[in-house]
């Protein structure tokens, strides 16, 4: 008996197949950019200052101006991290494109090592574009040993360029605020803080 052969694809089914593949490569690109997210968000906050994201630079200022800033320091630790973090000044008086070291400790209060990522932001927000870091420890995954205590510097300054601009000349104070969240595989708490037990500065 002669073999009856398969009919042919017809346009319809060829419409099928790409739309099928078409939709497949969109999904795979979503995940993909999903992944991408964040660390292209955390680059474009800190090259533009948004969101209260201060700037990463590599030198310091060679302006200083005869004005002075206040620079105040908000430690703070999300829940589910067990640390004391506290800021070694509450608040440091300086000159505009002076720049300037501040230190930081952290203390693991347990007998077990626990792993943390600190954020930042810059209050008023308008401010953050000329808040200029040159060291700091922000993004970066640190570890701490039971009951490890640590220093982190923060080196900064404020950009000369803050008083150009009508929107930003008159801001007389600045608040860096840090939140150490809790890195390891359960979701990290969305409201920092502050740490239990932490004395105030």
């Amino acid at each position: 008996m002669a073999e009856i052969p398969a009919p042919a694809q017809g346009p319809k089914g060829r419409n099928n197949g790409m739309t099928v593949a078409v939709c497949l490569a969109f999904v795979a690109g979503m995940v993909g950019m999903s992944y991408a997210a964040v660390p292209l968000y955390r680059m474009f906050c800190e090259f533009t200052g948004y969101n209260g994201t201060t700037q990463r630079v590599e030198q310091v200022s060679d302006v200083v101006l005869d004005r002075d800033i206040t620079v105040s320091f908000d430690p703070n630790v999300a829940a589910g991290l067990p640390w004391e973090f506290k800021a070694v000044q509450r608040e440091v008086t300086m000159k505009i494109g002076e720049t300037v070291q501040v230190d930081f400790t952290i203390h693991n209060d347990t007998d077990k090592p626990t792993v943390g990522q600190a954020r930042f932001n810059v209050t008023p927000m308008q401010a953050a574009a000329y808040f200029n870091k040159v060291q700091c420890f922000c993004f970066e995954r640190t570890e701490l040993k039971p009951g490890e205590s640590r220093e982190m510097p923060v080196v900064f300054y404020i950009d000369p360029e803050i008083v150009k601009h009508v929107e930003t000349d008159s801001i007389g104070t600045i608040t860096l605020s840090y939140t150490f969240y809790p890195q390891d595989d359960k979701p990290v708490a969305q409201n920092a803080v502050k740490a239990e037990g932490q004395k105030q500065l």
